[in-house]
């Protein structure tokens, strides 16, 4: 059988906490994906389609307003796309979603190693009395056991609780701060990659609900999934706010990190 990638929308954005608008976001990243105005090629000079298989299972139907209730129907979603032997590839939504979907990864394939790229750290004990919050799904993962290993890029809102967080559970941030690709490791399998689109500049990236200046430029992220060649298990592209986008440029990075990604889960998994 045709190894496969299972793109899968997660539209909920419950847990924000400055302004919802992430719950439109896999309806505008599709919409980018597959829009006439660019085609399916990766820059390895593989194609969805035609050399990788990425199965569009269309959006997990979530209430967005219980939580629990979500994050069941997201388990069952990522648990079926392991059953059928693909990698789930994932569209949030905002980035509470990525602790049901690591959950039901680690339970499968052991505790993963995380490659975060991020403005934030997401590691808040309890944000503004909501543990759920999407500023706080690592650290309801660390919690659990669900990782031994993350690597966090684009970090440059470093605080103090999120400092002593990441202290105390031995998370390696790597700052915005004299940052090079360079600095990023080769992370071991099994491997989770999660992609906030607000680790990048806004000035490639405008359409996210906290944007922070000096981040990220696409082209260094692609520096650093490129030497990636661990077995990817999952991946997530999170945080796009489709109210705040400019002429959809959001949309259409997020839709060029989903190649990205896809071509290098399938590299990875076929050893090319």
């Amino acid at each position: 059988m045709t190894f496969q990638i299972h793109l899968i929308g997660l539209p909920t954005d419950q847990n924000s906490s400055f302004e919802r608008g992430a719950a439109a976001a896999p309806a505008a990243i599709r919409h980018a994906l597959f829009s006439d105005r660019g085609n399916l090629s990766t820059e390895c000079g593989l194609e969805i389609g035609t050399d990788i298989a990425l199965v569009d299972r269309g959006d997990v139907p979530l209430l967005d307003v219980d939580t629990a209730a979500d994050d069941a129907r997201i388990i069952k979603a990522v648990a079926d796309a392991m059953d059928a032997g693909a990698v789930p590839l994932l569209l949030g939504g905002d980035h509470s979603v990525t602790y049901p979907v690591v959950a039901t990864l680690a339970a499968r394939h052991g505790p993963l190693n995380i490659l975060h790229f991020d403005a934030h750290p997401d590691m808040y004990a309890d944000f503004e009395g909501n543990p759920r919050s999407h500023a706080s799904p690592f650290a309801r993962i660390l919690e659990a056991g669900h990782a031994k290993r993350i690597v966090q890029v684009g970090i440059r809102t470093l605080n103090r609780h999120c400092r002593e967080q990441a202290e105390r559970y031995g998370v390696e941030i790597l700052p915005m701060l004299n940052f090079s690709p360079e600095h990023v490791p080769v992370l071991e399998g099994p491997l989770y990659i999660s992609f906030d689109l607000d680790g990048l500049d806004p000035s490639e990236a405008p359409g996210v609900a906290h944007p922070e200046p000096g981040g990220l430029t696409v082209r260094e992220v692609l520096s650093i999934l490129a030497k990636q060649n661990a077995a990817i298990v999952g991946a997530d592209v999170v945080e796009l706010n489709p109210r705040r986008d400019v002429n959809d440029v959001t949309a259409i990075v997020g839709a060029k990190l989903v190649r990205e990604i896809a071509a290098r889960i399938y590299q990875n998994h076929s050893g090319e």
